[in-house]
């Protein structure tokens, strides 16, 4: 297939893009570089050993978008593209909802006007909100959130599904859980912008030397160790599913389906924390704080939908999610020059 990716630049987008080419996939970015880098998509053609078509330009101009699907004939897209800070929606609400839902509507009228029937969106496990049963099901419901950037997860996937079911689309909606690691190769991997809003990152940027410390918001929980417990998934993994949900979505007997992507297990903060340190041999030094508004005490995946239906399953170990980050952030202390 030809496949439009959008926020092909970002951290999954990326290693989602290696994979489309490894299995033979053409592949087209679209990209503002408002979170993510030019140098990323350099070193994602170096590790495809091909060139990568590149368009620079906010996907909220519905102008631009109609012009590139004028321009080139896709068979299907991965919609990666908005903003994605939780603690930043909060403080800004209405540049959350304006992006995440005009980037959307400019994809959907582009694909509706040509033709293009097959989505695979990047949605998140925040859907699931506060109340859901833990391991999280697709079934659950109501869906909602407690901050506007899960918000637009749930307008979004309210949105596609009601054009899909109007317009006979296909779409696969992936529920991510906590996306960590990068490529084996340490030439691409996770490059957040001003402090990390998650956990691995800001365990590798401490382990550099970028920050003296890492804060664990609360250790009372009722948990194993009383810290909070999350299902980190390895974002080769993560690519992995969506490479799965495109190559079976014609399948889908539904116009519109969701899948958890995740491991199914849940790791807790301190049990992170000494895993990367066993993995890497770097000491990584911690103070305790108060719980952080809005944390969940456990939150995890049920993935068995996206094994039965695609196949798919976790392959990388907490271990390997660590030894790769650890690879990135050590040849890349700074993140992505440029």
């Amino acid at each position: 297939m030809h496949v439009l990716v959008a926020g092909g630049a970002g951290f999954i987008g990326s290693h989602t893009v290696v994979q489309l080419k490894n299995a033979g996939h053409d592949v087209t970015i679209v990209d503002d570089f408002d979170n993510s880098k030019a140098t990323a998509v350099a070193r994602v053609e170096a590790l495809t050993d091909s060139h990568i078509p590149l368009h620079v330009f906010d996907l909220c101009d519905p102008d631009k978008t109609e012009a590139l699907f004028a321009a080139e004939r896709f068979d299907a897209v991965i919609h990666f593209a908005g903003h994605k800070a939780v603690g930043e929606s909060v403080q800004e609400p209405l540049k959350y909802y304006k992006n995440n839902l005009d980037s959307t509507f400019s994809l959907l009228r582009a694909m509706a006007t040509h033709g293009v029937r097959r989505l695979v969106f990047s949605s998140s496990a925040t859907v699931y909100g506060d109340e859901s049963p833990q391991p999280s099901q697709e079934t659950y419901r109501p869906l909602q959130s407690s901050n506007p950037y899960g918000w637009t997860k749930v307008m979004n996937e309210q949105i596609i599904g009601d054009v899909a079911r109007a317009g006979g689309f296909k779409v696969a909606l992936l529920r991510y859980f906590n996306p960590v690691g990068a490529h084996a190769s340490g030439t691409i991997g996770e490059d957040p912008q001003g402090i990390p809003n998650n956990l691995m990152p800001f365990i590798s940027q401490v382990a550099v030397g970028r920050r003296d410390k890492l804060t664990v918001f609360g250790d009372d929980y009722d948990t194993a160790d009383g810290t909070c417990e999350r299902d980190y998934i390895h974002v080769e993994d993560l690519a992995a599913g969506h490479l799965a949900a495109l190559e079976h979505i014609d399948e889908m007997v539904e116009p519109v389906r969701a899948f958890n992507l995740g491991t199914g297990v849940p790791t807790s903060v301190l049990g992170m924390i000494k895993a990367f340190e066993t993995a890497t041999g770097v000491p990584i030094p911690y103070e305790v704080g108060p719980r952080r508004a809005g944390d969940l005490p456990v939150t995890f995946a049920d993935p068995s939908r996206a094994r039965d239906e695609l196949g798919w399953q976790t392959a990388k170990s907490i271990e390997d999610m660590c030894a790769d980050t650890w690879r990135w952030q050590s040849a890349n202390p700074q993140g992505y020059p440029g």
